[in-house]
Parts: C-alpha cells; structure tokens; sequence
C-alpha cells in the first residue's frame, strides 16, 4: 500500500440468490471490505465460501442487495453496469477460453482489450502503433506470441491462451485487476509460469490486485495481504506483517479460531503447483 485512502470500497454487501424459496442461499452476508493502491491480496476459502460471487459484485455482473454500497476513486459504481465498469476493471477467469475470442487473431483479442469500456470499432483498434504495443507487451511474456499476432486465438494452448488473457485484463492499465482462479485448470508446471508471469506483470505496473485461489500455499506465497473467506464473510483479513512467516497450519488455526468451526476442506491445503 502506497497510501491510507482506499482505492475501493465496499461496504454492507449482501448478495441473495433464489430469495424466497427453498433453494435462498446468501453468498454474501454485510461483507465491508477496504482495497488500497497497489494492494495484492489473495483470497482463500472453500467452495461456497462466497470468493467467485464477491468477484461478481466488484466487476459488476450483478448488484448487491439494497443498502450495500460500492465506490472506486470515491466514485459510487454500485448500479454501474459491467460494460461500464470494464474500464476501470480487468479480470481473468478460471478458464483459458473466457475472455478471449476463439476465431479472432491475438492482435484482434488485445485490440478489443485495449478499448474496453470506450464505443469504438475494431477497424480504428488495429492500427501500427498498436501493432508495435502488442508486439512489445506480448514479448515480455516470453512465450513468442508477438511473432504471431495473426494466429487465431482457439489455435492456443491453454497456458498460451490464459497468459493472452492476463495481458488482455491488463494492457489497458484498469484501477483493479481480479484472478478468479485463473490457474485452476492449467498443469503443475503451466500453473507455476502462468503465476510468476501475474506476478511480474502486477509488479513492473504497480497494479492493484485480487487474486481468489483455492491453494493456502499460494494464498501465503503471492501478495502482501490475505483474506479468508467463509459462509459468505470476511473472516480473516492479514496484512503483510501479520501474514508474514506464517505457515498453512497457521492459516487453518486462524480459521478455526474466526469462524468457531473446525477446518474440513483439504484440497485448499495442496502444495503450490511445481514445474
């Protein structure tokens, strides 16, 4: 964190599905939940913890409950529209086929990237200079996608396609950028250099960050600071002092002693992905 005043805020957010019959879950129980410049934190809980659904609120793709507020820079965003809120957010899903178009080439996919949230048309997009942007961005990558800027994306591997996807989330520069799980379906070792090229390119921009990972390893290892999440709360949030050190048993520890439960998921508890 460079300063104390948040780049966003959320405050009592509570997200209902199904309200009303038998099948009415909370996701999201009065969660208040401050975001600092440069913040990267990693969010950890088991399935239904409620992480992919507070992911949803922040970029918009439904709103909270009445009462629930959300603001960025100070500005309220809480009835803003996911289309409008693209440009102030970037996010890469758990799949490598989200977020990309198949059948267009990697410079149309970062093209349309590149002018998310603004109404202007693919012809104007594609153009030299962006042409030498890509070729540059994507070079840093250091996959040799920039020689193949005219490769439809579906040709792909699925680490290729996902590493396309976190420079298509980030290129615009947007004011918070969300991993939900975005290498939950790639191999051990694809896993391992789809993560250290986030974590270079969160560095090199100075970009703030949520990353939601089922692995307490990798919820310890990246970031410098760690919520936990459960039956739709914030239960646990550490900052990088507080996280510092700290092992997975810790973790467990500081969930049972939050939430009053015993801890029952082991497949958080798997070691981070090796090459």
């Amino acid at each position: 964190m460079v300063e104390n005043t948040a780049l966003m805020q959320l405050t009592n957010v509570t997200k209902v599905f199904a309200r009303g019959s038998v099948d009415e879950i909370k996701a999201l129980d009065q969660v208040g939940l401050p975001i600092y410049n440069e913040d990267f934190i990693t969010v950890i809980g088991s399935n239904g913890a409620g992480k992919t659904t507070l992911l949803n609120i922040i970029a918009g793709i439904f709103p909270p409950e009445k009462g629930g507020n959300i603001t960025i820079n100070g500005k309220d965003i809480t009835n803003l529209s996911e289309h409008k809120r693209a440009k102030y957010i970037g996010r890469v899903y758990q799949d490598p086929h989200i977020g990309t178009a198949a059948k267009m080439t990697i410079e149309e996919n970062l093209s349309l990237a590149l002018l998310r949230g603004q109404s202007r048309g693919l012809s104007i997009a594609t153009n030299r200079q962006r042409r030498q942007q890509f070729h540059s961005a994507l070079a840093q990558l250091g996959l040799g996608l920039e020689d193949r800027l005219n490769t439809p994306v579906g040709t792909l591997s699925g680490g290729q396609r996902q590493a396309l996807a976190l420079m298509m989330a980030t290129i615009s520069k947007p004011a918070l950028l969300l991993l939900d799980e975005h290498i939950a379906t790639l191999d051990p070792n694809t896993a391992r250099i789809v993560l250290e090229l986030s974590e270079l390119i969160i560095k090199r921009e100075k970009m703030t960050t949520m990353m939601v990972t089922h692995n307490m390893e990798i919820a310890l290892r990246y970031g410098n600071r760690l919520i936990m999440m459960h039956k739709g709360r914030i239960i646990v949030d550490l900052n990088q002092q507080q996280r510092s050190n700290l092992a997975v048993s810790d973790l467990v520890t500081a969930f049972e002693r939050a939430s009053g439960e015993q801890f029952a998921d082991d497949s958080i508890l798997l070691a981070t992905p090796e090459g």
